[in-house]
């Protein structure tokens, strides 16, 4: 374990300004960017991105196709996987430690000891920080919802968009699917274009309602353009006619999902189809269904294959079980650890027939995670053949032992992916 940084320390003092994690209002944030003079206000122009699944992956799309195109991007996501300054994303990469401890500090100085959450204060960091960035688009993806997000202060993006909704977060944000997509049209504002992924009836008609009554444009998938597989290509169409493309260079089919929505957003903005092919070949997300190469784990693994996905709702299960059914049949094995928070049930169920055999494991040094006693037993009323294992290194081996030439699928959650690719290296 690495000494702690000097950001380190501001983020640990940052914990405790705030007894809930999650408090959904923008009053605090609202306070903290008057003191510090509005850097919402000298943002480039921003993308923002709402959504249950994909966010991440298809900010990853945009950045890599206005990067292609020459733009200076400034990017934030949440949670991080290894590193807080991960989440910090300047055009010439992860912001560096002095200036993260610089921004940092001056939020927490501006911030004189008030109630606020760590997520409400990192993200005013980040845009304090994005402000002073020389960029030509900030893209930001929302943390939780959309509506109350820290994320939702920016008067007038270029572009918003809504990827899939599906429920998560049921204890903040409502227990049905209309519920949970009229929180996340929040980030809709008047005369400003959404880009809307393919969706449930119910959550569509609630953004539909809502750009309605403000006027925002919908660019909405299934209506103004469409996106398929075939023969190995991906075909985009909207009204200016047909795109013959690579499959995108994330795996599974939500991806050539989340790819068709990116493409009609970076057509909405004018880019050209060069870019729009680099947007998808070019894009890379650690953590979504990603092929581990090197490290003590893969090493450990020997002629096994190693996979890390970081999904965690039922939605993310589908996903996951659509992208095993694609790769080459092989014995495959999972390592499960997730967050007491999430629906365990509905995750595994989709996996049931793609894996042989589930590894439970608790999330090292995570507060709210689930027993892998839990877990296991989750596991075995899916369906699925499970034991527990005291660490992800020791399920590996015992999977390695019983079948040398598996494939192993570490999965769960996102703080199971960081702790994996800190301990990975």
């Amino acid at each position: 374990m690495s000494a702690p940084t000097g950001s380190d320390r501001i983020l640990e003092r940052m914990m405790a300004l705030h007894p809930k994690i999650i408090d959904l209002t923008l009053d605090r944030v609202w306070r903290l960017l008057a003191a510090l003079d509005h850097p919402e206000r000298r943002l480039a122009p921003v993308i923002h991105i709402a959504g249950t699944n994909g966010k991440g992956s298809s900010q990853a799309m945009f950045c890599a196709g206005l990067e292609a195109a020459g733009k200076r991007v400034c990017a934030y996501t949440s949670p991080h996987l290894a590193r807080f300054h991960e989440r910090i994303r300047l055009p010439d990469g992860l912001i560096s430690e002095p200036d993260l401890e610089a921004v940092l500090a001056e939020c927490e100085d501006a911030n004189g000891g008030a109630s606020i959450t760590y997520f409400e204060i990192t993200t005013v960091a980040a845009l304090l920080a994005f402000a002073r960035a020389q960029a030509d688009y900030t893209l930001l993806e929302v943390g939780l919802g959309g509506r109350l997000d820290a994320t939702n202060v920016v008067e007038k993006p270029v572009l918003t968009m809504i990827t899939p909704v599906s429920l998560d977060h049921q204890q903040f944000l409502g227990d049905t699917i209309g519920a949970i997509a009229g929180e996340k049209a929040g980030i809709l504002k008047p005369g400003v274009p959404c880009v809307v992924n393919r969706q449930a009836d119910e959550a569509l008609a609630v953004i539909e309602a809502r750009a309605e009554a403000l006027g925002a444009p919908l660019i909405v998938a299934g209506r103004d353009f469409d996106v398929w597989e075939e023969r190995g290509r991906m075909v985009f169409q909207d009204l200016n006619g047909l795109l013959d493309l690579p499959l995108p260079n994330l795996i599974g089919a939500h991806q050539v999902e989340n790819a068709g929505a990116v493409i009609a957003g970076l057509r909405q903005l004018g880019f050209d189809d060069t870019v729009v092919e680099a947007a998808v070949t070019r894009a890379e997300w650690p953590a979504r269904m990603q092929r581990l190469r090197h490290g003590p784990l893969v090493e450990a693994a020997g002629a096994a294959e190693l996979w890390l996905d970081g999904g965690h709702n039922p939605a993310a299960g589908v996903a996951m079980a659509e992208a095993l059914s694609r790769l080459a049949p092989r014995p495959t094995h999972a390592i499960c650890g997730m967050l007491n928070t999430k629906d365990i049930g509905g995750f595994l169920a989709p996996l049931r027939a793609h894996v042989e055999s589930l590894h439970a494991v608790s999330i090292p040094g995570e507060q709210a995670t689930l027993p892998a006693e839990t877990t296991m037993e989750f596991a075995q009323k899916a369906g699925i053949t499970s034991s527990c294992a005291p660490s992800v290194l020791d399920a590996v081996h015992a999977i390695r032992a019983k079948d040398p030439n598996a494939r192993i699928v570490i999965c769960g959650s996102l703080y199971l992916a960081g702790n994996v690719l800190r301990e990975n290296g």
